[in-house]
């Protein structure tokens, strides 16, 4: 009983995402009551017929009171977690009882990240924002929300069976030679031919790196590229994993196939099976996560209403089509969030994915992703401007930390000149913004006042607007060549195929168990698992703990396994507490296990600094973690204020230890494991 809704003000629904489970009890609910020979109303009508009380109720808590619901419980036991982002609110329900709120409210705020990296600035624009999450066109709308909820259900996923998404950061394959001669082939062989290659139409590779499923076996950037956020990077892992699923049932072979491939019992690994027909594996949209699809009524007979999406069938996209990502970059001027790039996903073998982001040059009159960053800073600005103006300040506050209100006319006019009177988007922006300094820079006095209100909406509006038409909307025939071609792409898989043809086999293998206890038993007797995150990276280590019915581990495998795994998701969320009330350490005693948490701050040259008070997070605050809110890069800044001229790196490690082990000697084991973890010889940086 699993469901995620994403509405307008008005109760109109912009996006929906039901389990089985919970679109059947819909349906039994507003079926019955439907008059016979009529049929079951369209199912995007029964949800919002469901929600709308809820929607409501929330709208008039905000108008009337100034604040809505963050959570309530049903009577029926169902947890109802709820978000306003502007005018859109997101409302995620569980009733099977196994996510709690934080996790409720963990999928909203993911779910608003990898709607950004889809959308880019348009999600600043509510107005925009509606229009693209719920277009006219009924077959468009339905190939965009089925893509959403592939998305979210990957996530969903990965949470619950991956590590590396439990504590959001990216892990890498272990394996320093391999790695580093991948960088190499990467820089000095394959971004350099794409790059010098005259068939990448205006394409600049500016990433370019391997997954084996989800972990990284080598991460390459140019010299002219920013640094990739850990946030986007691991958003990016789940649009290709949800491109190309890793399926742990073909991963997984019968005691008997281990056997007959290496003769050394169950404990071995095998070859994974081939890949899927092309179709499946080319153009999939979306994982398998069950044999029920989302949007099947149970009774056949049942005709659906002509609006339904659910009986139009979604065409998949053309593989060499490359998906429009929105990232952050950096530059001397400082961040710039939601940039535009191409990002090409090419399937190397099941489970291995090579990805290439490339720099977008535009459409006709735009020549390049410099108008992106102008439209960032002129949209920080006006926004910056409207909440001092919403709340009372003169119009000096809203220049502080910002680009001068006389400094913005001058440039935006330039901008609007650059851009041309010829589009219809840039005349509307030069009749608004006309208005807009006819209102602000009167005569004889100052206009930034509470009336300017609504036309900084208007600019906002208007300047996403470009932005949509820029890098959002289809350009003209003469551009459809803007990507790199069918046959070059073709090309880079083959290289990278060649490349790592020989070491295929031992890379599935080794992405299932990657590290594993055993290496570590003789120098930390009674040590179970640990998890070790480098924060300030955004990377993580930990043994492997891959729970099916067909492979065995240190842990054994089936319900003991499961049961051990469990455990450590469970301390997962109970340190996250902890460090939301300002914890950096949390010790606790769980039956016949010992868990130990440390969060701690180092110098450049691995010195530890003194621990000092952590901020104190309200309930209601967005989830700890790096994917959709980056709480840690936060945090380094606040500690890093009372260490000025120092660079200060965050590090968090989470043991388990047997209970009969002494205190003092856990205390020991994690004071050793710490410094041994981040070695340079055993884990090379990227």
């Amino acid at each position: 009983m699993r469901c995620l809704l994403i509405a307008s003000e008005s109760a109109e629904v912009l996006f929906h995402w039901t389990d089985p489970e919970f679109q059947q009890s819909i349906q039994q609910q507003y079926g019955s009551s439907q008059e016979d020979g009529h049929g079951l109303p369209a199912f995007e009508d029964s949800i919002s017929t469901l929600f709308a009380p809820i929607i409501i109720s929330c709208s008039t808590m905000v108008d009337r009171l100034g604040d809505g619901y963050t959570s309530f419980t049903t009577e029926n036991n169902h947890i109802y977690a709820l978000h306003q982002f502007d005018e859109c609110l997101y409302i995620a329900v569980n009733g099977d009882g196994e996510e709690d709120e934080d996790v409720l409210r963990r999928k909203i705020y993911v779910m608003k990240k990898m709607i950004e990296v889809l959308f880019g600035m348009v999600t600043l624009s509510s107005q925009l924002l509606r229009r693209e999450l719920r277009p006219q066109d009924t077959e468009q709308r339905a190939r965009l929300w089925k893509h959403l909820q592939g998305l979210l259900e990957t996530y969903s996923h990965l949470r619950e069976n991956d590590q590396s998404f439990l504590v959001e950061a990216v892990e890498r394959l272990i394996h320093p030679t391999l790695c580093e001669q991948c960088i190499e082939f990467l820089e000095r062989r394959l971004v350099q031919q794409l790059n010098s290659s005259t068939e990448k139409a205006g394409e600049e590779v500016l990433h370019a790196f391997i997954l084996v499923h989800t972990k990284l076996l080598a991460f390459y950037s140019s010299r002219n590229a920013s640094t990739l956020a850990t946030s986007d990077l691991l958003a990016l892992i789940i649009v290709a994993q949800n491109m190309y699923p890793s399926s742990v049932d073909l991963d997984d072979s019968s005691p008997e196939d281990v056997d007959s491939t290496s003769g050394s019992g169950p404990e071995s690994f095998y070859t994974p099976e081939p890949s899927p027909t092309d179709r499946t594996s080319m153009s999939s949209d979306k994982p398998e996560r069950g044999n029920t699809p989302v949007f099947e009524f149970m009774d056949p007979d049942v005709q659906m209403a002509e609006d339904s999406l659910q009986a139009l069938d979604v065409p998949a996209p053309d593989p060499s089509t490359p998906r429009r990502v929105f990232l952050e970059i950096s530059s001397k001027d400082g961040l710039y969030a939601m940039m535009p790039h191409s990002m090409y996903c090419l399937p190397l073998w099941p489970g291995i994915t090579l990805v290439l982001l490339t720099k977008v040059r535009g459409c006709k009159q735009i020549p390049t992703s410099a108008v992106a960053m102008s439209i960032y800073k002129f949209l920080e600005a006006f926004t910056k401007l409207e909440k001092c103006l919403g709340e009372g300040q003169d119009s000096s506050a809203a220049s502080r930390g910002q680009l001068a209100i006389h400094d913005i006319r001058s440039k935006l006019d330039k901008f609007i000149k650059a851009l041309g009177p010829s589009e219809l988007q840039s005349a509307q922006l030069l009749n608004v913004w006309t208005e807009f300094k006819n209102r602000a820079f009167v005569r004889g006095g100052s206009g930034f006042n509470k009336d300017l209100l609504p036309w900084c909406t208007r600019m906002k509006t208007q300047l996403c607007g470009i932005y949509r038409q820029c890098f959002l909307s289809p350009c003209g025939p003469g551009d459809v060549t803007q990507r790199l071609s069918s046959s070059l792409q073709e090309r880079a898989q083959t290289m990278v195929q060649e490349k790592l043809m020989d070491w295929r086999d031992f890379l599935l293998v080794k992405s299932k168990r990657n590290i594993t206890m055993v290496s570590y038993l003789e120098d930390f007797p009674g040590l179970i698992h640990f998890i070790c995150v480098d924060r300030s990276t955004g990377q993580m280590i930990a043994p492997s703990l891959t729970i099916t019915e067909r492979t065995t581990s240190e842990l054994g495998k089936g319900p003991l396994a499961q049961f051990f795994k469990n455990k450590v998701w469970s301390l997962v969320s109970t340190t996250r507490c902890f460090l939301r009330k300002g914890y950096s350490t949390v010790t606790l005693r769980d039956g016949d296990f010992y868990f130990c948490y440390f969060l701690w701050f180092e110098n450049d040259t691995g010195y530890k600094l003194e621990a000092g008070d952590l901020p104190i997070l309200p309930d209601d605050s967005a989830p700890i973690g790096m994917l959709a809110w980056d709480y840690y890069r936060k945090l380094q800044r606040y500690y890093s204020k009372s260490h000025q001229g120092e660079v200060v790196r965050c590090y968090e490690l989470l043991t388990v230890h047997l209970g009969v082990i002494p205190t003092e000697i856990i205390l020991q084991h994690c004071r050793q494991l710490a410094s041994k973890l981040w070695e340079p010889s055993r884990n090379p940086l990227l």
